[in-house]
């Protein structure tokens, strides 16, 4: 409030405002001078003008009329006279009858020249009708042969179309078994063929099956008896470990039964040892068949204290060879086998294997 006393509104000074006066004011001045002088202009005195006005005086006294005049009496022209008649001799007569006829003659002879003009002209108007008529006959005739010519060629060639319409369906008909004819024969072929490949494959699958039993059986036989010939070796070698540890006796040794348990240098197997054989012996199987069920083979084992594999024998077949085969070389791979709980291997033992385990 104090600034507001202390400093009131003021307007803003326009700019300009002296040039704009002047202007204006000369404006001004110019349109007094011109209303001025064009005042001035129209304010002049206008000039004069004279006429003179005639007036037509009559006459004093009016003049008499006229009499009236009698009618003149018409003028009778006289008729002029006919002339004589002529008088003509017999000759003149004569000359005039014949000239008479001569000229009448003459007529006639023109007459029946014109008439037979006429009928000549006639004639060949008639003539020229008749060319014009037979010439649109004949163009009649030719555009109707033309017309005709047209529709028979357009059937003709629909008859062509629908002749090469049905010999291009038969022969795709024919095309049409002909191909299933050859793809049936093909496929009679290569399922003949697949028939033959696979009696062959199984042949030969047989026949393969039958050589790798046979060389199993063989290897068996041979691996028989090189385990019996080790074996004896190996009872030997543990008769002589045995004695060494203690001798034989009721604290010495014993028999391993089916469910796992052994004895011997070993003692009896705690009960997770045969997992930890299976689980070392597992990875060392490889057999690639494919087995209906899963059928269990049972291998018995017999070690040294030190787990070194005495021997190892199938004590229940599985009913497939390859896969008892197959067990038997991964045990055989395993040795050693690992050491019981107590530092030592168990004499004997059994251990399962199934494929799908």
């Amino acid at each position: 409030m104090t600034t507001a006393a202390a400093y009131p509104y003021q307007p803003v000074k326009e700019r300009g405002t002296l040039r704009s006066f002047l202007l204006a004011l000369l404006m001004h001045l110019m349109l007094a001078v011109v209303l001025y002088y064009g005042v001035s202009w129209q304010s002049s005195t206008p000039v004069g003008a004279e006429a003179e006005l005639w007036e037509e005086i009559p006459a004093a006294t009016a003049p008499p009329p006229p009499r009236p005049q009698p009618e003149p009496e018409p003028v009778v022209q006289p008729r002029p006279a006919p002339p004589p008649p002529q008088v003509k001799s017999k000759v003149e007569d004569d000359a005039d009858i014949a000239l008479e006829q001569k000229k009448r003659r003459a007529e006639a002879a023109a007459r029946e020249e014109a008439e037979r003009k006429e009928a000549a002209r006639k004639e060949e108007v008639r003539k020229d009708a008749e060319r014009k008529e037979e010439a649109r006959k004949e163009a009649l005739r030719k555009e109707a042969d033309r017309k005709e010519a047209e529709r028979r060629e357009a059937e003709r060639k629909e008859a062509q179309r629908k002749e090469d319409a049905k010999k291009k369906a038969a022969q795709q008909e024919q095309d049409r078994k002909e191909q299933a004819e050859r793809e049936r024969k093909e496929a009679a072929e290569a399922k003949a063929k697949a028939q033959a490949d696979a009696k062959a494959k199984a042949q030969a699958d047989a026949k393969a099956k039958a050589q790798a039993d046979a060389k199993a059986k063989a290897d068996a036989d041979a691996k028989a008896k090189r385990e019996a010939a080790a074996n004896a070796q190996r009872k030997s070698e543990l008769a002589r470990l045995q004695a060494l540890a203690g001798g034989s006796g009721a604290g010495g040794g014993g028999v391993g039964n089916a469910a796992g348990a052994g004895a011997g240098g070993g003692g009896k197997a705690s009960p997770g040892y045969a997992d930890r054989v299976r689980r070392r012996v597992k990875p060392n199987i490889v057999f690639t068949e494919d087995v209906p069920g899963n059928p269990t083979a049972v291998v018995s084992v017999q070690l040294a204290p030190d787990g070194s594999l005495l021997s190892a024998r199938l004590s229940r077949s599985s009913g497939n060879s390859g896969w008892d085969n197959a067990v038997l070389r991964a045990v055989e791979r395993s040795d050693p086998l690992p050491r019981d709980e107590n530092g030592k291997a168990p004499a004997s033992f059994t251990i399962t294997f199934r494929p799908k385990d």
